[in-house]
């Protein structure tokens, strides 16, 4: 859980994604739409050796599936569907412009 935490602070937007996930590059395009550049996290990457252990720490958080588990000013904003709904009713963009991870 620690390395969640610190992966997160480190940057205004995270997505923790596995590579064969479609949702977790629904996701991505998404957030780039904005302009944003978030930090992709693929737990089944190279770079994750530790993606077992990451994977169950996203699913303690409440991210069911667990991939892809996005996070937005170090905060937990969910999976696939929790992000497309905060799109559809317009709070997605704010929040990534409070977070620091676009302007206007």
């Amino acid at each position: 859980m620690e390395m969640v935490k610190e992966i997160v602070a480190a940057s205004p937007v995270v997505i923790f994604s596995k590579s064969s996930c479609c949702m977790s590059h629904v996701i991505l395009i998404l957030i780039r739409g904005f302009g944003a550049n978030p930090v992709v996290y693929e737990l089944d990457g190279a770079s994750a050796s530790n993606g077992v252990e990451m994977e169950k720490a996203l699913l303690a958080l409440g991210c069911e599936p667990s991939v892809p588990a996005v996070f937005v000013g170090a905060k937990f904003v969910g999976g696939s569907d929790q992000v497309m709904s905060l799109n559809i009713q317009g709070k997605l963009k704010p929040l990534l412009i409070k977070a620091n991870a676009i302007w206007m």
